[in-house]
């Protein structure tokens, strides 16, 4: 999403808010200077890319240790 620094000053805790999923692009006179992002993305992808991996009905100790077993 691409914002004026105006809207984003007029608007501070909406975009706030918004930038907990989304990259927030801040323009000035048509230009982009900045950027609002969530710095914990990386480990959300990172969560999701997890997702169907483990299986739901072994611990973490079980999932650890077949882990290991196959090194």
């Amino acid at each position: 999403m691409s914002i004026t620094a105006t809207e984003l000053k007029q608007n501070l805790s909406k975009y706030l808010s918004l930038s907990a999923t989304e990259d927030i692009y801040i323009t000035k006179n048509g230009k982009i200077i900045a950027k609002l992002t969530n710095p914990n993305q990386d480990r959300i992808e990172d969560m999701k890319s997890l997702f169907g991996i483990i299986p739901s009905d072994i611990t973490m100790e079980e999932a650890r240790e077949e882990r290991l077993s196959k090194v």
